[in-house]
């Protein structure tokens, strides 16, 4: 299977630049489930967009520190593209700010959220269930984000939610998929975020973040979970 990965993430700090990217984040979490697979990165933030997004089996958006209320002229673009894979039927799984932005190219309004930062290891809750959908009732996955979705979008089924988060993911039919958090991100990833962001987003945040990480997440879980997904949308056709 051909995936495209779809890299929002705009930060091009020295922190950033001598970690993986999300391109290669999101290809070594698909990885672990399906080593046969092929994922193509593209860096839509920078204006880099595939030839054809209809030769690819599924397509997968990355998060972002940026906000989708930015709305600058690549995610109006990245936004009119999921429309048409929408309305195509193609397979698409969006994390974070693809979440986010899915959800608002849907109808729904991104919004901060009102119990602040989510940070660190986050747990959320199965609140429905899909064609691809595991034996777990939830998952303990990192997360970094202070906006939200603020309602589910017509349409959709929930599938997460979590602490002060009641549209942690959702599915549309059997094509699209989505989680609020960051699936991607390795234990040493997340600790060494929480120690970079740690200023920005203050010490009671900061220590809850750190307290949570004397677990790791589960990634093997979810990384079959987004595999079974695109397995199945691909069988379920256009």
């Amino acid at each position: 299977m051909r995936i495209a990965i779809l890299i929002t993430n705009t930060d091009d700090s020295a922190f950033a630049r001598a970690r993986p990217d999300d391109g290669e984040k999101f290809a070594t979490l698909i990885a672990e489930a399906r080593p046969d697979w092929t994922c193509t990165p593209f860096r839509v933030c920078r204006d880099d967009w595939p030839a054809d997004i209809a030769a690819f089996d599924g397509v997968l958006i990355t998060g972002s520190p940026a906000s989708v209320n930015e709305a600058a002229p690549w995610m109006r673009h990245l936004s009119a593209l999921i429309g048409r894979m929408i309305t195509a039927r193609q397979p698409l799984f969006g994390a974070c700010f693809g979440h986010q932005l899915i959800a608002q190219t849907l109808g729904a309004r991104i919004v901060r959220n009102p119990g602040g930062w989510g940070h660190g290891l986050l747990q959320v809750t199965r609140t429905g269930r899909a064609p691809w959908s595991g034996p777990e009732d939830g998952f303990a996955l990192y997360g970094s984000h202070i906006e939200q979705v603020d309602r589910l979008p017509e349409g959709a089924a929930p599938l997460f939610e979590g602490p002060g988060v009641p549209v942690a993911g959702f599915a549309v039919g059997e094509h699209v998929f989505t989680i609020q958090h960051h699936p991607e991100m390795t234990h040493d990833f997340i600790t060494d975020l929480v120690e970079e962001y740690a200023d920005h987003v203050g010490p009671e945040v900061t220590a809850r973040a750190r307290a949570s990480l004397d677990r790791k997440a589960d990634r093997a879980g979810f990384a079959a979970e987004i595999a079974r997904f695109f397995d199945h949308a691909a069988m379920a056709g256009g």
